[in-house]
């Protein structure tokens, strides 16, 4: 049997198998479809494969896009300054910790980029699961602020272990400040546009279409902007999560296509993402004298700086909200494996310190989902 028929065979297993096993011992289905891609490829049960690489990433880019779906530009204009203040302040502070936790720990100067990120990509998991409540929408508000800075910080990382500190990287970091502009400039260009001509919208996607074109005029958009990323050799990410923003903001007419849009991407293309971060890891590493203590001293150190910085949010959330929110940040999975991988190819980490980055983002994705879980189940009252 060949590699792709058992790469087809076992995802198919793993997809199918991985909701009826979350409900059977009660545990989230991410980290379980993580698991199962590692002992799949520790048990040589499928094998690496560029196809399958190329299918994941896709299905990552599209978790992106699904992130940008939860976040309405014209409802975060609205958010008050105060607020606004206090989530660039919890990222600022995330990177003071940072600091900190490598001075003590005599870490190497990685560990001040890796440690702050913040992805809210897996909070596009959590919104389908726990809908509207307030410790949900405040970290999907704050985390598009630690997101931009986490994708700005993964940009220029990348650019510097690339080129160093040549011409190459300021013309790419001005690049990403362009682009940015760029996007200021075309929201309000187009916002204008839909006041003045608002049947645009319904053109654009009908109300009542027979030929999906609300999905087509999505997937147009969305591959345009990885495009335009991959001209510019940018973060594609970004141009995936800006995507998914445009859509939300300007089709809200068409409240039903965010809901067609997650049930292709969690029903298939997202679950391969996961399974492929599982193969990632192969369980026989776990053998490696303290790779674990290392990975959970990563894990905890993550996930106590967000306790403590989402402390100043005590005003606009109880203790236990907080702790939910801090918790949901908690989870860079795709950029923290995105920055080991590319410290470790460029020799800025070791093969050690790699295993431990993508086993620690495997923890932190268990852990912080059994206790988010535990504690949304839980009876509302005080700590």
């Amino acid at each position: 049997m060949t590699n792709e028929i058992s790469i087809i065979i076992v995802l198919s297993l793993i997809i199918f198998a991985s909701p009826l096993l979350s409900k059977l011992i009660k545990l989230p289905i991410v980290p379980i479809e993580i698991f199962l891609g590692s002992v799949a490829i520790s048990y040589n049960f499928i094998e690496s494969d560029h196809i399958f690489t190329l299918v994941a990433e896709l299905g990552f880019l599209y978790l992106m896009f699904l992130a940008g779906l939860e976040v309405d530009l014209k409802q975060i204009l609205k958010i008050s300054a105060a607020l606004f203040k206090k989530g660039l302040l919890y990222s600022i502070m995330l990177y003071i910790f940072a600091i900190i936790f490598t001075w003590l720990f005599d870490l190497a100067n990685i560990f001040i980029v890796t440690l702050p990120l913040i992805s809210i990509g897996l909070l596009a998991t959590l919104k389908k699961e726990y809908g509207d409540v307030v410790w949900l929408n405040n970290a999907i508000t704050i985390g598009l602020i630690g997101e931009i800075i986490s994708i700005v910080v993964l940009t220029a990382v990348s650019a510097i272990l690339e080129f160093g500190f040549s011409t190459t990287l300021y013309e790419t970091l001005t690049e990403l400040a362009i682009v940015f502009v760029v996007m200021i400039l075309f929201y309000n260009f187009f916002h204008h546009l839909i006041w003045w001509y608002p049947e645009l919208k319904t053109y654009l996607m009908p109300k009542h279409d027979n030929q999906e074109q609300d999905i087509r005029v999505s997937m147009s958009i969305f591959f345009l902007m990885i495009a335009l990323m991959l001209y510019l050799h940018l973060e594609l990410a970004l141009g995936a999560f800006i995507a998914g923003v445009f859509i939300k903001t300007f089709f809200r007419h068409n409240t039903g296509l965010p809901h067609k849009l997650e049930h292709f991407g969690f029903g298939w293309l997202v679950p391969i993402f996961f399974i492929w971060i599982g193969t990632s890891f192969d369980l026989n590493a776990l053998l490696v004298s303290n790779l674990v203590e290392v990975s959970l001293l990563i894990t905890f150190s993550m996930i106590f700086m967000r306790i403590a910085s989402s402390m100043i949010l005590r005003d606009e959330m109880n203790s236990k909200e907080i702790l939910l929110f801090a918790l949901s940040h908690s989870m860079p999975l795709t950029l923290l494996i995105a920055v080991a991988t590319l410290a470790y190819h460029n020799n800025s980490i070791s093969l050690f310190y790699y295993h431990a980055f993508v086993l620690a983002s495997i923890f932190e994705v268990i852990f912080s989902m059994i206790i988010i879980r535990f504690l949304h189940v839980k009876k509302e009252g005080s700590f």
